[in-house]
């Protein structure tokens, strides 16, 4: 079975096994990756973090643009699919952690990312979550660093905008389902997401 097809049942088997906390049927495009991260000048980062990386779709056009001496930090809930991530992409600068964004502070230890990327259903996390992770993005993240989101609705822009003082859209129609790409910066630091 070619990789493709394997990573994409993969996907698709924790979708239906936690749909809420993958958010999606299919990994995101390409394309749609690409246009997110030309967002952001991840080939200058020296540290990006990725939320919900999946099988790695985001993963390795990070990797293709990141510098030969920058860290690539990667958060994946899901046990199967973070070891797929790491088995994959077998790359000094990458670092796979199988556990929730929600330890991103106790991961980073004082280290303030550059870039910051996501495509975790933030609407559809159960309870709270989706906002503790938001505030811990916003509280972690480098002063002059962007945040990058990729959404299936345009529902997360409020809070993102209480929380950032710069929020960039984009549309990325091709995608299934077409996605919003959102380029979030210069975190406010007096506001906290609300409850």
């Amino acid at each position: 079975m070619d990789r493709n097809l394997q990573e994409r049942l993969l996907f698709l088997r924790s979708f239906v096994a936690h749909p809420r906390q993958v958010g999606a049927i299919l990994p995101t495009s390409r394309r749609a990756v690409g246009d997110m991260l030309d967002m952001a000048d991840v080939g200058s980062a020296r540290c990006v973090v990725e939320l919900g990386a999946g099988t790695g779709s985001h993963t390795g056009p990070i990797l293709e643009r990141l510098a030969p001496d920058a860290r690539l930090l990667a958060f994946e809930i899901d046990p199967d699919l973070a070891t797929s991530l790491s088995r994959r992409y077998d790359d000094s600068r990458l670092t796979v952690f199988a556990e929730s964004a929600e330890r991103l502070p106790e991961r980073l230890n004082g280290t303030r990312p550059d870039i910051m990327v996501s495509a975790l259903p933030f609407t559809s996390l159960p309870g709270e979550t989706g906002h503790r992770i938001l505030e811990l993005v916003q509280t972690t993240l480098a002063p002059e660093g962007v945040f990058l989101v990729l959404q299936y609705s345009v529902l997360v822009r409020k809070t993102l905008r209480q929380l950032f003082a710069s929020v960039r859209q984009r549309w990325s129609p091709l995608n299934v389902p077409p996605a919003f790409l959102f380029a979030c910066e210069r975190p406010r630091v007096d506001v906290q997401a609300p409850a």
